[in-house]
């Protein structure tokens, strides 16, 4: 799981910006950032199963 995180952000990372103008453009860059953050963080994360609880675990205070 933790492995398509890593694909994920690479993904988002690496996908370029469609023809979009003025607003749409900035809402498409802005939402494409927070999508990388969101799967780098998650990649990052210590994975533990527990009776069938997936825990992932996120070191907030790294930098």
């Amino acid at each position: 799981m933790l492995v398509r995180f890593r694909e994920r952000a690479r993904a988002v990372r690496s996908r370029g910006v469609p023809p979009l103008e003025g607003d749409d453009r900035k809402r498409y860059i802005e939402q494409a950032q927070l999508d990388y953050q969101d799967f780098a963080m998650l990649a990052d994360a210590e994975a533990s199963l527990d009776e069938g609880v997936l825990t992932l675990r996120v070191d907030l205070r790294k930098g």
